[in-house]
């Protein structure tokens, strides 16, 4: 086993990354080789074992843990790893696995003091927090400690703040940098492998940017001899993140600007992001990283230039200074970040907000002043739109009342889609999660992408990912089965909140919020997700359809009307868009077959739009869920998995249909714009420039 790893690792080495982390089997080899050490390797098979075997739910992790648990219980004996030590690292692996057996210890003479600074760190408790709970109420002065640790936030305050000044060294890629440019396609089969794909980076010849083997590897020597110079490396760009919600896209720019996470192997966290304009879900993607990403002007930093970023904590101001003389002004997007970067991430900040709060409610503690809150918007006494309603509804707000823009919420996930190109990321995230059971009432993933002509990797993907998905409680689709929006679509409850990994995830009844693989699986995972609300562009049709005229060119006629309105621009300088991370609201075609309408959501994608609602009539979304009620049962007597999600979310539509209300937006919103469309005025097709959804003209323009 040590003889193939080495080999490995040097065949790796020779591309310039690191070994894969250990599998279950060599886990296991591994372990066996602890309990009888070959003489002069004992030091090898320690950092083996400490930081090569991946935390959480995963399968190797499981055999790590249960190791480590029988020793640090007692219960067999190793030369190599004390009691103490086995504790000390069982308090490493996150969550999982590893929770139980430090519970137990903590009332353990000898190792509960250790046991207790583990789980003092550890936020992934889920349903084991009542365990500690019920410990300290018995007397456990271990487990009190863990419970006053969680309720000072210790988790938290161990960490080193957000600097107020930090040095950096600018990597600039000019223009635009879409999430293609820093993740290819044609490479998704190496995403889940974080350092080899990071590799294909930039791997495309452009201006400033010379790869090392054009179309294979990007310049990372490059980037590494400016990590040299010792100062934090900044991604840099004039528009940063676009396209694809590509979760791997982010974890490729971290892996060259951020710092290992402890412990684990292969993954990265923190690392600072600067862009004049960051596309939202990849500054979304970016925070749930732990990394630190601004909006700021980026015209007057250059490749290789010495940056010093000054960040006020007490009014979240950013000032850019370039040999002392300020090169630009900037605000965080909410002096929150700061809180996510110390925490690492806005994943683990949720998470252990939660815990402490827990702990807090159970000591009989006020609520912790500890973190920085949102600030939410002053209430305007105005209406709230469709897509506000639905958001409030999930957030458990009383009916008709909404989320103002601007506001932070966790609106509760009801459907979550996920497909194959992230979907083996979205399952390394659900293990580094401690994830055993999907909290979100219906998770579905789908095989749509590499069904046609897949790869080795893609045909494993195919075996092994179903029943990760199902054994968790979600539904899995099967290789040609087809394209994921078709499927979720038929699953969705109307007037609901889901999300999916797929930038197209548009529901067109209810709404989605898209994003990357990583909050997919926090969405999968706690049945919630994050949410900075965004601001509503009303799109209005009235009159009737003109003859030839199809639902295509209503598509193309929203980006049309925005340009004649001057709210859009097609030049990529200084580009207007009011559609840009913000919610597309249609009304006025309430008619529409749902499939109709999910041309129009879908198409919000292209327009960069956060999400979109189409207000339909009931009629048609009865017909469409008596539809949806037949496919789902057919499925069930074909043998998809997991049957009783199938049956709960049919008892769930049956009920809809029985006594269910739509929502409706009230008259009186402030909306960003609002944009009306008269059908009698469109009497010609609209065509899109293939190149450029945004670039739209009349057919006789063209």
């Amino acid at each position: 086993m040590l003889e193939a790893y080495r080999q490995h690792a040097a065949e790796r080495g020779a591309l310039g990354i690191p070994a894969l982390p250990l599998s279950k089997q060599q886990t296991a080899e591994l372990v066996e080789l602890l309990k009888a050490p070959p003489a002069g390797e004992e030091d090898f098979l320690l950092e083996l074992l400490t930081y090569r075997v991946p935390a959480g739910v995963d399968d190797a992790a499981k055999v790590k843990a249960a190791f480590l648990a029988k020793v640090a219980k007692g219960e067999e004996r190793c030369a190599l790893v004390s009691r103490a030590k086995a504790t000390e690292l069982l308090g490493t692996m996150l969550g999982g696995f590893n929770i139980k057996p430090m519970i137990d210890l903590l009332d353990d003479t000898e190792v509960g003091g250790i046991a207790a600074e583990g789980l003092k760190k550890t936020l992934l408790m889920f349903d084991y927090f009542h365990d500690v709970k019920e410990l300290a109420a018995k007397g456990s002065a271990n487990a009190k400690s863990v419970m006053q640790s969680w309720a000072e936030g210790e988790w938290f305050t161990s960490r080193p703040e957000v600097p107020s000044s930090l040095k950096i060294t600018v990597f600039k890629v000019t223009g635009e940098t879409n999430t293609d440019d820093l993740s290819p396609a044609p490479d998704a089969w190496s995403r889940p492998d974080i350092p080899l794909h990071a590799l294909a980076m930039l791997k495309n010849p452009r201006a400033g940017i010379t790869p090392e083997e054009p179309g294979v590897r990007g310049p990372v020597k490059f980037i590494e001899d400016m990590r040299a110079q010792g100062n934090l490396v900044a991604y840099v760009g004039d528009v940063v993140g676009t396209g694809s919600s590509r979760k791997s896209a982010t974890n490729s720019v971290l892996w060259f600007t951020g710092e290992d996470i402890p412990f684990v192997p292969n993954k990265r966290f923190g690392g600072v992001c600067l862009g004049s304009k960051i596309a939202p879900i990849f500054f979304n993607t970016m925070e749930d990283a732990g990394a630190l990403p601004i909006e700021i002007d980026c015209g007057e930093m250059n490749m290789g230039d010495e940056v010093e970023l000054q960040i006020d904590h007490a009014t979240a101001k950013v000032t850019a200074l370039k040999n002392g003389s300020v090169v630009a002004e900037s605000q965080l997007k909410t002096p929150v970040i700061l809180d996510e970067v110390r925490a690492g991430g806005r994943i683990p900040l949720i998470i252990g907000r939660g815990l402490t709060a827990k702990a807090r409610e159970a000591l009989g503690l006020p609520a912790s002043t500890l973190f920085r809150l949102p600030q939410d918007p002053a209430d305007t006494g105005k209406g709230f739109s469709l897509a506000q309603k639905m958001v409030g509804r999930a957030c458990g707000l009383p009916e008709g009342q909404g989320v103002r823009p601007g506001t932070y919420c966790e609106p509760k996930m009801t459907t979550v889609g996920s497909q194959d190109t992230t979907g083996p990321m979205t399952r390394d995230e659900l293990k580094d999660l401690a994830c055993l059971g999907f909290s979100a009432d219906l998770v579905m993933q789908s095989f749509c992408h590499t069904a046609a002509y897949p790869k080795p990797v893609d045909v494993q993907t195919h075996h092994t990912l179903p029943d990760f998905i199902s054994s968790r409680g979600g539904v899995a689709l099967r290789p040609g089965d087809g394209i994921i929006h078709s499927w979720l679509n038929r699953m969705l409850l109307p007037d609901t909140v889901g999300t999916g990994g797929d930038s197209h995830t548009r529901f067109p009844i209810g709404i989605s919020f898209p994003a990357g693989s990583g909050l997919v699986a926090f969405a999968a995972a706690t049945g919630s997700m994050p949410l900075d609300m965004p601001e509503s562009v009303l799109v209005r049709f009235k009159g009737t359809l003109q003859p030839g005229v199809t639902l295509r060119d209503l598509v193309n006629a929203i980006p049309y009307a925005a340009i004649q309105s001057g709210l859009l621009t097609v030049a990529k300088e200084g580009k207007k868009n009011i559609f840009s991370g913000r919610i597309l609201e249609i009304e006025g075609l309430p008619d529409l077959k749902v499939e109709q309408a999910f041309e129009l959501s879908d198409a919000s994608a292209e327009r960069s739009a956060a999400g979109c609602t189409v207000r339909l009539n009931k009629e048609p979304i009865i017909e469409y869920l008596n539809s949806n009620i037949t496919l789902l049962k057919w499925m069930i007597a074909n043998g998809y998995q997991d049957a009783r999600t199938l049956k709960r979310r049919i008892a769930s539509m049956e009920e809809w249909i029985a006594k269910g209300e739509l929502l409706k937006g009230d008259d009186n919103v402030d909306y960003a714009a609002v944009i009306d469309i008269d059908l009698a005025d469109i009497k010609e097709p609209i065509v899109a420039c293939p190149n450029d959804p945004d670039d739209v003209k009349l057919l006789s323009e063209v």
